[in-house]
């Protein structure tokens, strides 16, 4: 979901009835809301983050915040909501991934010569 303009008091029951909608079609437990566009924030815009945030978890779900700017981190933060409403960066989705394991390449091997004098 996509919050490209700043949000007023109005806008905030047609965003969390869209959210409602986005979340009952989905069937992931987690929705990200991308938030870069979003220029100014204050108060208000921690309000509707908020809003929506309590919305997701009455249904069950919850949402993340992708792109989102410093200013609206501090707000969160200042606001209580920095561990109530997750950052998508912070959160792993996708699944960890073991790496290959490969052989040493083969070359030259440090080893020590019996009559080496710096040994």
């Amino acid at each position: 979901m996509v919050i490209d303009s700043p949000i007023d008091g109005v806008d905030i029951a047609r965003l969390c009835g869209r959210v409602r909608a986005l979340l009952e079609r989905n069937h992931s437990d987690l929705l990200v809301c991308d938030v870069g566009a979003l220029v100014e924030t204050d108060v208000g815009t921690i309000d509707v983050v908020a809003r929506l945030q309590l919305t997701a978890q009455r249904l069950g779900w919850r949402i993340a915040l992708r792109h989102a700017s410093g200013q609206l981190c501090e707000l969160l933060v200042l606001a209580g909501l920095g561990d109530v409403v997750p950052l998508a960066a912070a959160l792993r989705l996708e699944p960890q991934r073991q790496t290959e394991q490969r052989e040493h390449p083969g070359g030259v091997e440090e080893g020590v010569e019996p009559d080496d004098a710096t040994a």
